[in-house]
């Protein structure tokens, strides 16, 4: 072996003439060497620690090497399949369908998302969909502070500031999108599944994976060597457990101009995972909530999980509660239930900017819903949707949300659309507007880092389309006109309604937020 001849060449370069060894005065060269030729012997049989599996628990989603998104830069999707067709298959059998190519659900906002190929949709959006957030702690100015200021809700915090949500659009946070979230839910089919489990408890359980950071020589060693693993693998419960749910006090995190109570995580996050979050190029130490500042660490970070009695109402854009049965809410999303985008589209936007970033992928861009079929921009003007389901349930003002966000599907009213018998065919889905874009696709969800310019610049250059808002528009956000229903990859889309947007702004002229 090629170490193992080089240690033996350095001893014998130590010989004398005479054959006379002069042993070295310390003994670490002797023990250095033994352990090198120790491990150098044992590496082939070395494996690295086996990963951690939730018990009574199956994992959701596709693993990346069946991705439905790794043809997506198959030719076949550069233009749809028509440019002049509205996809109404009743009328027109012949016309080409637009079908869902991809669904993926973010766990926690700004991470890695997960693939599925059936995806339960509840009131706020894609369930499990930006279930988490990380938060930063703001302290407010002392002129801010007023001696009449009203109450704070119970915070583990003092509120002498406010807990604010940290995106991919925050520089200081590029290392989000290498964060890996997994959900894992209970299975009774488990060799390993009991009721009374933790796992089995907590509806579940969030394995987060995350790099390690090597402070020293030794511990990259070690991970070179397969001896410890080159992530961590943190398991949250998806809920808090019924008998712990104190530990996981409400607190309000604000996310542009709302303030929802949210439990707080933060103290079973480990002190390796705020390492890794402050290891990016731009990025700064960055304790936990609960831990002390010091003079070199002052940022305070924690982690929320959205509380299902405290969504956050949509009025914007968005169809009422008299035109739907119940007025449509999300979690921790920017603005809306669903994000959609037409591949042939995003293709459009990588033609422009291939110079700069050779293969921009539409995972950038972290939809929801991604379409096929539809000729470049179409969705632009789409109004109503219709995707064809033998299952929606939970219409109108009775279907009630339990802790885990699951409504019971009792309720009535609410859009869908009827066969010749009667029956329930599908799902209608409004499109209420289009998605204002920002530099978070500027991120690459591969590794982390940032390009300085693209996809921004191309956007802004010929997509500030929207005579609501002077940004650059890609994609189209929805509100499904039912409490829930089940999306499936193939699935077919229709075009009920098309017509002109006017995106309605968030922040009135002049107003900024701090955070997403």
């Amino acid at each position: 072996m090629p170490i193992i001849s080089s240690l033996i060449s350095t001893l014998a370069s130590k010989a004398s003439v005479n054959h006379d060894l002069t042993l070295p005065s310390s003994p670490w060269p002797y023990i250095v060497s033994f352990i090198i030729i120790t491990l150098t012997l044992l590496l082939p049989h070395l494996k690295s620690p086996p990963s951690y599996t939730p018990p009574g628990c199956r994992k959701l989603g596709l693993p990346r090497s069946k991705s439905n998104l790794n043809d997506e830069f198959a030719p076949e999707y550069a233009h749809g399949a028509s440019s002049t067709s509205k996809n109404d298959s009743n009328n027109n059998p012949n016309s080409p369908p637009y079908r869902i190519k991809a669904l993926f659900t973010y766990p926690i906002k700004s991470c890695t998302g997960v693939e599925l190929d059936t995806a339960e949709v509840i009131e706020t959006g894609l369930k499990y969909d930006r279930l988490f957030s990380f938060a930063e702690f703001i302290e407010n100015p002392p002129s801010s502070l007023c001696a009449d200021a009203q109450p704070a809700p119970p915070s583990s915090t003092p509120q002498t500031g406010e807990w604010i949500a940290r995106t991919l659009r925050n520089r200081t946070f590029n290392t989000l999108a290498l964060l890996t979230p997994e959900i894992w839910i209970p299975d009774p089919s488990s060799p390993t599944y009991a009721p009374d489990l933790p796992s089995v408890q907590s509806s579940g359980v969030l394995l987060l994976k995350y790099p390690r950071v090597s402070p020293s020589p030794l511990t990259s060693l070690l991970v070179t060597l397969h001896l410890l693993p080159d992530h961590l693998a943190l398991p949250l419960p998806l809920t808090p457990p019924p008998t712990k749910v104190s530990d996981f006090p409400l607190t309000p995190i604000k996310i542009w101009k709302d303030s929802p109570l949210a439990y707080d995580y933060g103290h079973l996050i480990p002190a390796s995972l705020w390492t890794f979050l402050a290891s990016g190029p731009e990025s700064s130490p960055a304790p936990t909530s609960k831990s002390k500042s010091t003079p070199q660490n002052k940022r305070k970070l924690t982690l929320f999980r959205s509380h299902p009695h405290h969504p956050r109402e949509i009025f914007r854009c968005a169809p009422s509660k008299d035109d739907i049965g119940f007025q449509p809410s999300t979690g921790f999303a920017d603005a809306y239930p669903l994000h959609l985008l037409n591949l042939a589209s995003v293709r459009d936007v990588a033609e422009k900017c291939a110079a700069q970033i050779p293969r921009l992928s539409v995972r950038r861009f972290r939809a929801n819903v991604i379409v096929t079929g539809p000729g470049r921009f179409e969705e632009d003007d789409w109004k109503r949707i219709f995707v064809p389901t033998s299952h929606p349930h939970g219409y109108g003002d009775g279907g009630n949300g339990d802790e885990n966000g699951n409504g019971n599907g009792n309720g009535s009213g609410g859009d869908r659309v009827m066969d010749g018998n009667g029956d329930r065919a599908g799902v209608e889905i409004h499109t209420v507007c289009r998605t204002i874009r920002c530099q978070l696709p500027n991120v690459d969800p591969d590794t982390g880092s940032r390009h300085r310019n693209e996809p921004e610049r191309t956007l802004r250059g010929y997509r500030c389309i929207d005579p609501g808002d002077k940004g650059s528009c890609l994609g189209m956000q929805l509100v499904p006109g039912v409490r829930e229903f089940t999306l499936r990859v193939n699935d077919p889309i229709s075009v009920l309604e098309t017509g002109e947007h006017f995106y309605i702004k968030m922040l009135a002229p002049g107003e900024k937020v701090e955070g997403v």
